[in-house]
């Protein structure tokens, strides 16, 4: 005893050393981003829409991990989809944090500005650069301020079914992933001691109730799910899509067959989201000091698809990649992350269910969570079997990259997993 004494008083003598250098920390900021004119809206490919008015706010909610040598950055940000050009931007001006261990999502929200810079037939483009600018710059503040709020923490994770009437899939009702994974650090200290910093909802789900037809910016459901989170326990709610593609939309059906597109089945959808989220996680073991784990490798894809081409030449926020003048490949960053005992690996666009779940049922974790629409936006992700088959893909097989992408993130996302250490269970 008198020995590990000893060895302990050493250790806390050497200068710099800190007792606190393997403690599990975290931190949550935000920024609102709601843009102060009215400027264009884009709920896909194609013209966007000129709202009339707004309803609720849009956000960027950023989550900050840390365990000794390892920092790691959460984005979410209320839009249709956030491309890697506009990501890389704000990973240069985050301070602390190695650009391959920030994750940028999208919630997919139909009711936002357009991020992309699509182009109508004369080259013309909706999209506003000096929002998207200032938007850049607010990513990376609310990333920089979750660092600086960084506390010791414990941690909660948990997946399960959410019920109710959420989602469901326009092309075939019951082919979804049901399943919601939730993600909550917990202050361990201070005046918000047991309270979560923050709360992260993980679930596969089109935020489009109210599209652009209602001419609207909005986050949609998004906006009432944080509200409802906050409200029941605090801290700060953020939400990253799943595998959401082909098309899990929101469960807006009403019994006269018409559906409800008002911001009232905003709140309902998304105050029963939240109200599940919280319910699943609610009886979920505390975890004291988890270990985090972040990886990142690049992947390619070709671009076989002309309209997706056609984006990429014309639109002036697409950067410039491939080897060549004709956009012909992309390429992409995956990431792969263990948090306490979940697993989570990244999706740069709308990936269809069934790879969903396969890909969950080859992860290292029972709590297996997908990251959808993160780090980038490629469209749709289907397999070549999928590609084109019937007459109800052929608008999803028109606007993903084309055939061989689902094949080749499958192949890529499962080599990622089995060379990555598994999740402490």
């Amino acid at each position: 005893m008198k020995i590990k004494l000893l060895t302990l008083v050493f250790f806390l003598l050497i200068p710099g050393f800190n007792l606190n250098a393997q403690t599990f920390k975290a931190g949550s900021a935000l920024r609102v981003i709601t843009p102060e004119k009215l400027i264009p809206i884009s709920g896909g490919i194609g013209t966007p829409e000129m709202p009339t008015g707004k309803k609720g706010d849009l956000f960027v909610r950023a989550i900050v991990l840390e365990k000794g040598a390892t920092r790691v950055a959460i984005v979410s940000v209320d839009n249709l989809g956030w491309p890697a050009y506009l990501g890389d931007r704000s990973r240069k001006l985050i301070k602390g944090i190695s650009p391959g261990n920030v994750l940028i999502g999208a919630t997919h929200a139909h009711s936002a500005p357009d991020a992309y810079g699509f182009t109508d037939e004369k080259g013309n483009t909706g999209a506003d650069l000096k929002y998207l600018d200032w938007c850049v710059t607010q990513i990376a503040d609310a990333v920089n301020e979750a660092v600086a709020k960084l506390e010791p923490a414990s941690l909660k994770t948990a997946v399960g079914e959410a019920k109710g009437k959420i989602a469901y899939n326009y092309y075939a009702e019951k082919l979804y992933d049901p399943r919601c994974g939730i993600i909550q650090a917990i202050a361990i200290s201070g005046k918000n001691r047991g309270k979560p910093i923050a709360t992260l909802v993980n679930y596969a789900i089109h935020p489009e109730i109210l599209g652009t037809a209602r001419k609207l910016i909005s986050p949609d459901l998004c906006g009432p799910l944080y509200d409802r989170i906050e409200s029941k326990v605090g801290g700060m709610a953020i939400f990253m899509n799943s595998a959401q593609g082909g098309m899990i939309t929101a469960d807006n059906r009403r019994e006269n067959g018409t559906q409800a597109n008002d911001w009232d089945e905003c709140i309902r959808i998304g105050n029963l989201l939240a109200d599940e989220a919280l319910r699943i996680v609610e009886p979920a073991p505390v975890q004291e000091n988890p270990d985090i784990y972040c990886a990142s490798r690049e992947i390619r894809f070709p671009i076989d698809s002309e309209l997706m081409r056609y984006v990429f030449k014309h639109s002036p926020l697409a950067a410039k990649n491939g080897n060549n003048d004709d956009f012909y490949t992309v390429s992409t960053r995956l990431n792969l992350l263990n948090i306490g005992k979940a697993q989570v690996i990244t999706i740069p666009g709308e990936a269809l269910p069934n790879i969903g779940f396969y890909v969950k049922r080859n992860m290292k974790s029972e709590q297996s969570f997908l990251f959808g629409l993160t780090n980038d936006a490629f469209g749709y992700i289907l397999t070549r079997e999928d590609f084109g088959s019937f007459e109800r893909y052929n608008y999803i097989s028109r606007t993903s990259l084309g055939e061989k992408t689902g094949n080749i993130y499958v192949e890529e996302a499962l080599k990622f997993i089995n060379e990555s250490p598994a999740p402490v269970k």
